[in-house]
């Protein structure tokens, strides 16, 4: 059964089309992992269907519901967890979630427990007691997880909820997102982190410049590009000559370098490693070499031509 179905969704900014005629359905009980660059609409999106800002045409059905005339009554099923911490300084955890539960009609016993329930299943009920300013980034983010999570949401939208943490946070974190689900809970997540899509997903949508370019299972979308193969070389100088010159061999797709390593994307049978080796070997030594069968990574970095972490601002 579908939780949302989003049809021909246009927001625009000014000039600017942040959302240009999306269509996206999420199925009750998924995960479903939303990927683009910075820019791409994710955030312009996630807030859409989270009902925070009001689309310029198309129509949004929540839980079966329209939005437009339900978004009240939408609202109190759905979780969001923003990427900016949300929680109020001067309120300790506990009270945090009080008054967050009490925004969703939670009262009395109801609200006294399911505060105590949320604050364990984040791992802060020992802090209960303490205002966020003493916590750490990490704990901080539970927290805010935590006041999405206090009035049982069917839905949770989830907006790279762990940013800047630390690994073992960010394991908490992961951990508590897959027992929400074996619960029941069906999600909505985007991050800049490739491995947490991959940990996580059951299905993924790639975004990019207010469009849905591909969405599928994983092993559905790195199916799409199996006629791809990846080369990894290590080079003494990767210069901007060098890479031009990878660029212009034949069946090469994509040529990108991070610190002395030149990826290559390029037709799978193409003959491609030999070509690209003596080309590089003009250019000095050659350290090491590695040719890779495509991952997720490849297939985001195939249909964008963006590395995940590139910079810019997301709209």
């Amino acid at each position: 059964m579908g939780i949302v179905n989003m049809e021909n969704i246009v927001k625009r900014y000014g000039s600017h089309l942040a959302l240009d005629y999306v269509d996206l359905k999420i199925t009750e009980g998924e995960i479903l992992g939303l990927l683009g660059p910075n820019g791409a609409g994710k955030t312009t999106l996630i807030h859409a269907l989270a009902g925070t800002i009001k689309i310029d045409s198309g129509d949004i059905r929540v839980f079966n519901k329209e939005q437009k005339a339900n978004l009240l009554d939408i609202k109190r099923e759905i979780g969001l967890v923003t990427q900016e911490i949300s929680v109020f300084t001067d309120l300790t955890a506990q009270e945090n979630l009080e008054f967050f539960g009490g925004i969703y009609g939670l009262k009395g016993k109801e609200l006294k427990k399911r505060v105590e329930e949320t604050l364990e299943f984040v791992g802060l009920i020992d802090h209960a007691s303490k205002l966020p300013d003493k916590f750490s980034g990490g704990m901080k983010r539970r927290l805010n997880i935590a006041c999405a999570l206090v009035h049982e949401p069917k839905f949770l939208i989830m907006d790279e909820p762990t940013v800047g943490i630390d690994p073992q946070s960010r394991n908490h974190i992961l951990d508590a997102i897959r027992e929400l689900n074996r619960r029941g809970t069906t999600i909505l997540y985007t991050t800049h982190y490739m491995e947490e899509i991959q940990n996580l997903a059951s299905r993924v949508v790639i975004m990019d410049q207010g469009h849905i370019i591909t969405q599928g299972t994983i092993q559905e979308l790195v199916e799409k590009i199996h006629h791809e193969e990846k080369i990894k070389l290590q080079v003494a100088e990767p210069d901007d000559e060098l890479l031009e010159k990878l660029r212009k061999l034949d069946g090469v797709k994509q040529v990108s370098k991070t610190g002395k390593e030149i990826q290559i994307i390029s037709q799978a049978g193409a003959g491609t490693l030999d070509r690209a080796l003596t080309v590089a070997k003009e250019f000095g030594g050659i350290h090491s070499v590695t040719a890779d069968k495509p991952t997720l990574e490849d297939v985001f970095l195939t249909l964008t031509g963006k590395q995940l972490r590139d910079g810019g601002n997301e709209k």
